[in-house]
């Protein structure tokens, strides 16, 4: 299993609800209602923050989008 897939395991039906909705907004462009941020140092990698749960994802040349963590915030995020 994969290290999203264990993230998505441990959380519960509201986070997991709340995740899916902040992801198809990330993914369908509608990114005027998240908290996106650049990560310091990175020139592609992003955030997205969503109460205590964070996404970060990367941003390919060819505009996709790929899901490195989905993480609870903590010193060791990121």
């Amino acid at each position: 299993m994969d290290k999203i897939a264990k993230a998505l395991k441990r959380l519960s039906g509201k986070e997991k609800s709340r995740i899916k909705q902040t992801l198809q907004k990330l993914f369908s462009g509608n990114n005027k209602s998240l908290d996106i941020k650049k990560l310091k140092g990175q020139k592609d990698i992003f955030r997205v923050r969503q109460g205590d749960l964070r996404i970060i994802y990367q941003r390919q040349t060819d505009g996709s989008i790929f899901i490195l963590a989905i993480e609870r915030r903590s010193d060791k995020t990121y």
